[in-house]
């Protein structure tokens, strides 16, 4: 087996790679993507960190690779999807820089505080401006984080050490962890209403891209600070600037940026702006914890020991999974739709698997399930093989259960997702080999087809509905490929499901959810 290894990566996790007698370490770094194209072709195995880009091109050169192993949490590098589609493991090692990256973040918010870069210039160039630098004290203040993963706790622990009130916001974290954790579990609105420091704690993905923009900013204290040490795009920029020129915003601390390097962005010309590049997980402890992590997994993985934190392929047995494969996709893309309909914060998930389908070894299935659950706000790093995992940190219960009862169809997957608003009950089934279909959402059967861009739309049972909805899209160019809906009974409250070929802009989405006889709208992404 031959590894390349295209990105700088600690010794000891070399080391580890060529203890392996049947493995052969390749150390080429600085590699063009031409260069990278031509080689990839000879290797089974490749490890990078954040330099080298894993493109689809690059995917499609590959003749022998089986495994991509990324030094590090984030893999907005590589494409997974395309890896996915030829069969090629990613795997991550998302726990080696949780340290680093939450006392960076603490560092970030006390030299935001006290202006220490401005200061330490400003003295350098022989200047004694005391009255120019005057701060303010973390003591006391209200810091708001959002996303309570690894690296979120690890923050709210230092932060409560420096006498801060910490409130945070994380979908998939219960009443009963926040409790444990002495925190206060919030709304994003409240969160943007009542801190005097945010920071963000989330991986970059569609739900989170512009987490923070004008609207959210407009909500918050006059003078709050922010703070990303996570992923550029979460916050929007362009709302940024506008904000700290304004003085809505007193100051920003950021490690991350929407394009890397930064150069020429006017943050990097703004006074009340710290900045560092990317510096989060780059400390020698850290490098050397993600090195050993990946090494690990590259070497167990290619020498059938087992693989672990795969974020694209679950663990079936070959003579099986031809026949559960269908039902894995499935129960990962339930997973999602109840995420992201379900409101306030789950606590409980209970999987029940109807006829036939219950006579195998459904674990994979349920893993898949959870993982689609937690990952619209995790992103990557939940995979298969942490997401229960992450799951109980989170106290959410899973509940797994088998019967014969198919409701007049072959095979079933019931999910039901509690949380302290309510209940939500979604029932999907696979027609044939490989048609997928969520066929009934609450009391409202439907036949949809759970793929790319969903509207969810609660709304009354009246003449129009339709043809009103219709036009909104249309008059905006978004195009209906299909469309379902389902009732409790005539003039009555209703579901309408469409699927569309493209994304519906905020603005398009609250003119549906204006309309007198539509209750809710939602934009679902799977």
């Amino acid at each position: 087996m031959k590894v390349l290894v295209s990105d700088k990566l600690a010794p000891e996790g070399l080391a580890i790679l060529k203890k392996e007698k049947a493995v052969q370490v390749d150390v080429k770094t600085g590699l063009t993507p031409g260069e990278l194209k031509k080689i990839i072709r000879d290797y089974d195995g490749l490890i990078v960190r954040s330099g080298t880009k894993v493109t689809k091109e690059i995917i499609a050169a590959a003749k022998r690779l089986k495994i991509i192993g990324r030094a590090g949490a984030g893999l907005d590098n590589v494409d997974v999807e395309a890896a996915s589609r030829k069969g090629i493991v990613v795997m991550n090692a998302p726990g080696g820089n949780t340290i680093s990256t939450a006392e960076h973040t603490m560092s970030m918010i006390l030299a935001l505080s006290r202006n220490i870069p401005q200061a330490y210039l400003s003295l350098k160039n022989e200047l004694w401006e005391r009255k120019k630098f005057m701060g303010v004290e973390i003591y006391g203040k209200i810091l708001g984080i959002i996303g309570l993963g690894r690296i979120g706790v690890e923050v709210a622990k230092r932060a409560m050490s420096f006498g801060m009130k910490v409130v945070a916001h994380d979908p998939y974290l219960s009443l009963d962890k926040v409790k444990m954790l002495k925190i206060e579990s919030v709304s994003l609105k409240e969160l943007f209403k009542r801190a005097d420091y945010i920071s963000v704690h989330t991986p970059l993905t569609e739900e989170t891209r512009h987490l923070i923009s004008d609207k959210e900013i407009a909500l918050m204290k006059k003078g709050v600070r922010l703070i990303n040490c996570a992923r550029g795009g979460i916050i929007d920029e362009r709302a940024l600037i506008k904000g700290l020129k304004s003085g809505r915003i007193a100051g920003c601390a950021l490690d991350v940026f929407e394009k890397e390097p930064p150069l020429g962005s006017p943050l990097l010309k703004l006074d009340n702006v710290v900045t560092t590049p990317h510096l989060g997980a780059s400390t020698e402890e850290a490098q050397v914890n993600v090195a050993i992590d990946i090494a690990r997994q590259m070497g167990n993985g290619l020498m059938g020991r087992g693989i672990r934190n795969a974020v694209n392929v679950p663990t079936l047995l070959p003579e099986i999974a031809q026949i559960l494969q269908p039902y894995v996709t499935l129960a990962e893309k339930v997973g999602s739709l109840q995420s992201q309909l379900s409101e306030g914060h789950i606590m409980r998930l209970k999987i029940e698997y109807r006829g036939d389908i219950g006579n195998y070894d459904t674990a994979p299935i349920t893993v898949a399930c959870v993982k689609g659950m937690l990952e619209p706000f995790m992103g990557e790093t939940v995979n298969y093989v942490n997401a229960c995992v992450l799951a109980k940190e989170r106290g959410i219960g899973i509940e797994e259960t088998k019967t014969e009862r198919t409701e007049n169809f072959a095979n079933l997957i019931s999910v039901e997702t509690k949380t302290e608003k309510g209940e939500l009950a979604i029932w999907g089934t696979v027609f044939g080999k490989e048609d997928l279909r969520i066929v009934k959402i609450n009391k409202y059967y439907v036949e949809v087809h759970p793929a790319g861009y969903m509207l969810v739309i609660r709304n009354r049972d009246l003449p129009g509905i339709v043809g009103e909805i219709g036009n909104i899209l249309g008059q905006n160019r978004i195009n209906i490929a299909a469309m379902t809906f389902g009732r409790e009974k005539p003039g009555g409250r209703a579901i309408s499901v469409l699927n569309v070929d493209s994304a519906v802009p905020p603005r398009v989405l609250e003119k549906i959810k204006n309309s007198k006889n539509i209750f809710d709208a939602k934009l679902i992404k799977l």
